[in-house]
């Protein structure tokens, strides 16, 4: 099919490899503009930018969608299918009724769940045992078009962001194809979301990555998960931040206060939580490495009775 993609991060990567490897027709990618990005607020292309230039093929990067110019280079296009993932924006009307086949997203949920920008880190903050991806037919609203196909994955118990980022990606783009295929064909009929079950993924802020060792040690570990390997769960020590990369929660009684520091284990640091507690298994020091327990516990002087966070 001849198709215009929209995407701006990594997500987006192995969709268009694997549309590319079907057989479709790239002939325009769409991209957010580029970002300061770094301590020297350099301005860096997107991931979808980058892979567009390396195999030759036109990007726009409007910085608004109803741009006059960019509406005309979509028409001259001629899209059948405007193919859009993880691209960051709302699409105005004036692009949602252009393609004759419409608008396909794909989100990294199993929608109506986890509607918005951050569905793969809610998952996980959420301990969710199950995830997957879905493909719609879009409307005006926040992924609140019909439903043309999902697929569903396990998640591991201790799987991270970058692990199910990654493993979400590939499952998304070989479910991308197979929806193009049989839309193409005619095959699906749209299904209603149930907007009652929906569910929100708004952004993290700054303030959600603190540890809050008042909380219950599971939720406390899913956080970590949720974070890792960016930007990383953080406590305070000594007046410098503390970042916890991989911990696992533990049940039963435990005396102390929450985010003291109860025993230094060989396999990790147990901290009290407000339910259970922590076995923290790597962590970092500001200015320091990521390192295991272990590691850290040879170069510095963290003790039983000191309390993180404070």
């Amino acid at each position: 099919m001849r198709l215009v993609f929209m995407g701006t991060p990594a997500f987006a990567i192995p969709s268009l490899e694997a549309l590319t490897r079907a057989g479709h027709e790239l002939v325009l990618v769409v991209t957010q503009p580029d970002r300061p990005k770094g301590r020297g607020g350099k301005l860096t292309p997107p991931p979808v930018k980058e892979w567009a230039l390396r195999y030759g093929l036109p990007c726009l990067q409007p910085v608004r969608l109803k741009d006059p110019a960019f509406l005309a280079a979509l028409r001259e296009a001629e899209p059948e299918v405007i193919v859009v993932v993880a691209y960051g924006k709302i699409l105005p009307p004036e692009v949602l009724n252009l393609p004759p086949r419409g608008c396909i997203n794909l989100h990294a949920s199993l929608l109506p769940k986890y509607r918005g920008a951050a569905p793969i880190q809610h998952a996980l903050l959420s301990g969710e045992k199950e995830t997957g991806v879905t493909t719609i037919l879009m409307d005006e609203g926040m992924d609140t078009g019909d439903i043309l196909l999902q697929e569903s994955l396990v998640v591991g118990e201790e799987e991270n962001f970058g692990s199910l980022h990654d493993r979400l990606a590939q499952l998304g783009a070989e479910l991308l194809c197979r929806t193009l295929s049989l839309w193409k064909e005619g095959k699906i009929k749209p299904k209603p979301q149930d907007h009652s079950q929906a569910t929100y993924a708004p952004p993290l802020r700054s303030e959600d990555e603190i540890i809050r060792w008042e909380e219950p040690a599971e939720k406390i570990k899913n956080l970590v998960r949720a974070l890792d390997p960016a930007p990383g769960a953080r406590t305070f020590w000594q007046g410098k931040v503390l970042k916890i990369w991989r911990a696992r929660a533990l049940t039963g009684p435990f005396g102390g206060v929450p985010g003291e520091v109860l025993a230094l284990a060989p396999e990790g640091i147990v901290v009290r939580a407000g339910e259970g507690a922590l076995l923290v298994l790597e962590l970092q020091l500001a200015g320091g490495k990521r390192l295991k327990a272990s590691e850290f516990l040879r170069g510095h002087s963290l003790t039983p009775g000191t309390v993180l966070g404070s």
